[in-house]
């Protein structure tokens, strides 16, 4: 791709399952820069913060750009020789499940397609499992439990259109801002809307929550027993909807009626009173959205809570209807995308199921493969523990970095460094993945793939290349279809573009369907390049015409039909029709929370089972009895439970986010959230480092001591790798312990303990090199502007500190030295400048460094000629009329908490006038939450 005129390519955003469209735009001289799509129908412009720095990650630094064989350069045609004939004599030698690929819901669908076309036609084993294993497994299979396929019944509008929206385990503000924005808009212009949120901590989310319940670990199962047993007691069921489409209730309700009232309140840790307000809110309101994401899904009794609260929407016939039914919400961009293909170990392509022998035998007639896996795979964390085993001989890992990721993550780590043949493909050089890999191939990046992705409501999107794939870099499904070809799979694996895999997965959805399997895109089977280019996002179900049936809530049109952005439109007739006959309205007038001018004529968005019709062999949903169990994991050692999860402005491992230093000002080191109470008996004070130890492993994080966290909890992010912190490798901590049906594992209860790391001195740096402070205990780097910043801590104080700062600044031997020692107080400050630019400076103190860090930072991108300037680095300070911002809490426009807090003593005493005063909050609005305490704490300052 030549890059040569100025232009502006729609494509879809990389990160989480909310799947934005996003505009990016190239100019003449090749800078990108990107926006929201307003007429994406997920989105409508806005994006989050870590969209809107998209453009600030794309930089070729770090990138894998050719073939490696154990370190060495390779071609194209013997790296991908020696894959091919090791897998193929590995198969040979040991049989198909002595081969495995680990894969990713950062693969597009075509991507996905091959790889699982590849392992599970004609390998002829199921062992390809995917990281959405991690975070959403157990949804679908309380999907199927229930439903009788993996089928996600609303949209993004029951959001807007709900009068009440139960938000369980799901920290929308910063996980999935866009979602939470158009939540917050909605009820802006319908302020009756309620929300509440439950989860252990007070999040971010919390600032539009109407209640809060702060659930024990692993209560939601006892809370949604609780509530249908409620609905029961209080006569608040739809028996009509229960008898015509239902089955099992009278089990279900039994079950759930194990414990009374003050059964389910010692359960959850809640009041009786908090259970009773939220269970009469819930009964008295017919429409009624239940969002969940990683909170239930993941944990040991997963599959068990997302059952647990798809039972109450069944039971009050709150399903398929605008503003009602049960919702998760996906955490990478095509978590969904690779459900559709069967990217699962106990999944089939097209929806189907593996155990199905019919299924099988249909899939492997329409690949006309050599064979097809007989039984489900190994899962995830089965598949590393077959490869520390030896099981697994030859494993092939695709955009995903599990030596970070995955639970008991040493243990991970150890077992790919012991497994003989190791494939990676990749986008970065250097990962803690990468680094063990015998062969590693370059693969696109965003900006350079092509293909599709399908977000949490059904909705499929063009992502589109608008950047050059750099060095040799190739699209995943090109590299897997080239081995498949050299395996001597030959035409099954020809493919020339993705839009010819795109097809085929469309033709497999549809073929032999018949309205039997939810997922049908065999309108698409005959795509050509051209319509593959121009496809606009739309959701599916979307049937051939020729296709008899129509699922419940997928309505066919008369003549001259469209799909235009995912909305089924008619050029002639202009009505809609069920499969009756019945006509139906469109939905006009403007949503509510979509921006001014946008969607302001809408018709039905697709929804299932409003009427039944569910995928289940008698076409009824399946209550199922669940009693609630309670699990204690913490001990006299492990008196803790530590409670993993996301920040907001990073992502997964930070392989891209890493790059922006926009994205680390919020945040840029591992930490950990310590309850007030907890953080006195372990002696943690705010801002020490903290040892957080359980059986597997340690890490030492950042103390962060807030009221928000649970009392007997902490909560840590798992963003932190070996290439950013010295020991922050969070899943080094987590257990292998997973859900016995999704095989999903337990990331959010782990037995742990914490003490207060003895650091002798702390420090922090910003240099203009990537530092390498490798004789610090502790360390975290961030990218800055013009540079980096370190966090330090040193459990020795007897240290050469100017010695030090030379090797950290990679000073040369001609640079001016400034420094300040004060041996007694251990208080050091160091600063190198190279000419009139800064090198790097070094702040040391025996307790935590109080410095202005962004200051300290944007001082790499300064002249310092002036000699007073270099004494205020010294000092720390700003000088003269230099202003300390304070800790960025509004990314998108670097507006610091001291900026705020000026700004509310001058007279700003909303979120709204301090964003018309300083831009803070108006963009993506994930901070609005953060603003709002400090124009609060400031008020309640000014009133004392």
């Amino acid at each position: 791709m030549e890059i040569d005129a100025a232009r502006e390519v729609r494509t879809t955003c990389p990160y989480c399952g909310v799947g934005c469209g996003v505009l990016a735009k190239v100019a003449a001289d090749g800078q990108v820069s990107v926006r929201g799509d307003p007429d994406h129908p997920a989105n409508f412009g806005r994006l989050c913060s870590k969209g809107s720095a998209l453009a600030e990650t794309i930089d070729l630094d770090g990138r894998l750009l050719h073939p490696e064989i154990h370190g060495r350069r390779a071609g194209w045609d013997e790296a991908l020789d020696l894959v091919a004939s090791t897998f193929s004599q590995t198969i040979a030698e040991h049989g198909p499940d002595a081969v495995a690929f680990y894969v990713s819901g950062q693969l597009l669908t075509e991507d996905y397609y091959v790889a699982n076309k590849l392992m599970k036609g004609f390998v002829g084993s199921a062992n390809i499992d995917t990281n959405s294993r991690l975070c959403m497994a157990s949804s679908v299979a309380g999907h199927r439990r229930a439903f009788g396929s993996d089928t996600v019944p609303g949209t993004y509008d029951d959001l807007e259109l709900a009068d009440l929206i139960v938000l369980v385990g799901s920290n929308l503000a910063w996980c999935h801002p866009v979602l939470y924005q158009r939540i917050a808009a909605a009820r802006e212009k319908r302020p009756e809307m309620k929300i509440v949120l439950v989860d252990p901590r007070r999040t971010m989310t919390a600032d539009i929550a109407d209640m809060h319940l702060a659930i024990a670990p692993d209560g939601d199962v006892a809370l949604f027993t609780g509530l249908l047993a409620y609905l029961g007691q209080h006569n608040a069921l739809d028996r009509a909807y229960i008898t015509a489409h239902t089955t099992g209730f009278g089990q279900a309700l039994f079950a759930a009626s194990v414990l009374d009232l003050a059964g389910v309140a010692a359960a959850t840790g809640l009041s009786e009173d908090e259970l009773g307000r939220f269970y009469g809110l819930f009964a008295a309101t017919p429409k009624t959205v239940t969002v969940y994401s990683q909170g239930v899904n993941q944990s040991s009794s997963g599959t068990d809570k997302v059952n647990a609260i798809i039972n109450c929407h069944l039971a009050t016939g709150r399903i398929g209807r605008p503003g009602e039914g049960p919702f998760s919400v996906t955490g990478q961009p095509n978590a969904m995308g690779g459900r559709e293909v069967g990217g699962m170990a106990n999944m089939l392509a097209a929806h189907m199921e593996i155990e199905n022998p019919e299924h099988r035998e249909r899939v492997q007639r329409f690949w006309n493969a050599p064979a097809i896996a007989g039984k489900p795979g190994l899962k995830a964390v089965e598949m590393f523990q077959a490869l520390a085993e030896g099981r697994i001989k030859a494993l092939w890992i695709m955009a995903t970095n599990p030596v970070d990721s995955m639970p008991d993550a040493d243990a991970v780590e150890a077992a790919i460094k012991a497994c003989p043949f190791v494939v990676v493909s990749d986008v970065l050089a250097e990962t803690d993945t990468v680094r063990h890999a015998h062969v590693r191939l370059p693969a696109a990046a965003w900006g350079e793939k092509d293909g599709t992705v399908t977000n949490s409501e059904r909705r499929i999107s063009r992502q589109r290349a608008f950047l050059p794939m750099p060095g040799e870099a190739r699209p995943d499904w090109l590299i897997v279809a080239e081995v498949g070809m050299r395996m001597g799979f030959g035409g099954a694996f020809s493919y020339e573009t993705p839009g010819e895999v795109f097809a085929e997965h469309a033709a497999l959805s549809g073929f032999e369907n018949d309205g039997a399997r939810d997922f049908d895109i065999g309108a698409y089977g005959e795509i050509d390049g051209e319509g593959y280019e121009a496809l606009e996002p739309f959701q599916w179900p979307a049937p051939s015409r020729a296709d008899p049936f129509w699922p419940a809530g997928h309505l066919p049109l008369e003549g001259g039909d469209t799909q235009l952005r995912g909305l089924r439109t008619s050029s002639s007739a202009g009505d809609w029709r069920k499969p009756s006959g019945e006509l139906i309205s469109p939905l006009e007038g403007e949503m509510a929370g979509r921006p001014e001018g946008v969607g302001t004529t809408e018709l039905q968005p697709i929804r299932f089972f409003a009427d039944g019709g569910y995928f289940t062999p008698d076409r009824k949903a399946r209550f199922i009895a669940i009693r609630p169990t309670t699990e204690i994991r913490t001990s006299p050692d492990y008196p803790l439970i530590l409670n993993t999860g996301r920040i907001r402005d990073h992502w997964h491992t930070m392989t891209r986010t890493g790059k922006s230093p926009r994205l680390s000002q919020h945040i840029a080191e591992p930490f950990v959230e310590i309850h007030p109470v907890d953080a006195q008996r372990f002696g943690i004070g705010d801002a020490d480092i903290a040892r957080v130890s359980s059986p597997r492993g340690d890490v030492l994080v950042r103390a962060l001591v807030t009221a928000r966290q649970r009392q007997g909890s902490l909560f840590a992010p798992m963003h932190w790798t070996d290439q950013f912190a010295a020991k922050g490798r969070l899943d080094t901590l987590t257990a292998p312990l997973t859900d016995p049906i999704s095989g999903q594992p337990a990331l959010k209860h782990v037995a742990v303990r914490i003490e207060k790391f003895a650091a002798k001195a702390f420090g922090f740096a910003v240099t203009r090199q990537r530092p390498a402070p490798d004789t610090a205990a502790y360390w975290a780097v961030a990218k800055c502007n013009g540079g980096w910043r370190v966090e330090l801590a040193f459990a020795d104080d007897d240290i050469d500190w100017a010695g030090f700062a030379g090797s950290l600044f990679g000073a040369s031997a001609g640079a001016e030295m400034s420094a300040y020692h004060d041996s007694d107080a251990g208080q050091h400050r160091i600063a190198a400048f190279d000419g009139d630019r800064l090198s790097g400076a070094l702040f040391v103190a025996p307790g935590p460094v109080a410095v202005s860090r962004g200051w300290a930072a944007e001082q790499l991108s300064a002249d310092h000629v002036d000699r007073r300037g270099r004494l205020a680095i010294v000092a720390g300070r700003p000088g003269g009329i230099d202003v300390d911002r304070g800790a960025i809490v509004c990314s998108c426009f670097g507006v610091g908490a001291n900026q705020i807090a000026e700004a509310v003593r001058r007279g700003c005493g909303s979120v709204a006038a301090i964003g018309a005063a300083l831009h803070a909050g108006t963009n993506c609005g994930s901070c609005r939450a953060e603003i709002r305490v400090i124009v609060d704490a400031q008020s309640l300052q000014a009133a004392e």
